[in-house]
């Protein structure tokens, strides 16, 4: 359990957002990082909103963890595409590593799949060298053909990563989204080559929760995909969950 718990930390995006999150919250945060980075634990990233992100990426600098922020009118996305676009731009001048961005349900709700698709090609322009995480919020979409068209469609507007949920809803990751989606990864791969990461991230609180998502990334995807520049896990109160099996 030991070694799994240390694998499944590495994979974490440790994230804070809340409307309440204030300087002193999120140095509390990036504190608890870097005691357990200077223990050998590493997390993936820090994920928090992007008037955050100069600081974070200023206190990680001497550290392998990643700066991870929120853009494009999360957790929603209902504003104008070009203020989407502008607060990306902004968040990848900065030097962020990753923006994760959410899906237009709205358009999605509305048939208007080329819109999604045309959405996500012009964050993906605006992120300049940052990793695109496109957000798809299972919970909403529901059904397996909603999640598996929302999939198809953020991986040909040029997402990096799909990612289950923004952590707003009732409904975060389940077994069942991350599956598909880790099918139509699969399938975009056979086909083209490129490999798409994949973020559960919504409720996952738990070793078991955590493990069960890893386990099915390596049937559905193989080995190679269990790293973090392929496998991140969206969650705050996990950590400390490892944290205790780990030093237990």
């Amino acid at each position: 359990m030991n070694t799994l718990a240390r694998e499944l930390y590495s994979y974490i995006d440790l994230t804070t957002l809340n409307a309440t999150d204030h300087i002193h919250s999120i140095n509390e945060l990036i504190d608890f990082a870097l005691t357990q980075n200077a223990k050998g634990l590493t997390v993936a990233a820090i994920c928090v909103y992007p008037n955050f992100g100069a600081h974070v990426l200023n206190r990680l600098s001497e550290t392998s963890i990643h700066t991870a922020v929120v853009a494009g009118a999360f957790p929603h996305g209902q504003t104008f595409l070009e203020l989407k676009a502008q607060e990306v731009q902004l968040a990848a001048q900065i030097g962020v590593h990753d923006i994760d961005v959410v899906l237009n349900r709205g358009l999605f709700f509305a048939g208007d799949f080329e819109g999604v698709e045309n959405e996500i090609k012009v964050l993906k322009e605006h992120a300049g060298k940052a990793t695109l995480k496109v957000i798809l919020e299972s919970g909403e979409l529901k059904t397996e053909h909603n999640i598996r068209k929302a999939a198809q469609l953020a991986i040909k507007g040029g997402a990096d990563f799909i990612k289950t949920s923004t952590g707003k809803m009732e409904i975060g990751a389940n077994p069942e989204a991350v599956s598909i989606m880790c099918q139509e990864i699969k399938r975009n791969y056979q086909e083209t080559g490129k490999k798409i990461g994949l973020k559960p991230s919504g409720g996952i609180r738990t070793v078991e929760d955590a493990a069960l998502y890893r386990d099915i990334v390596l049937t559905e995807l193989g080995n190679e995909w269990l790293t973090p520049e392929l496998f991140r896990i969206g969650a705050s109160s996990l950590a400390n969950d490892l944290i205790k099996q780990i030093e237990g």
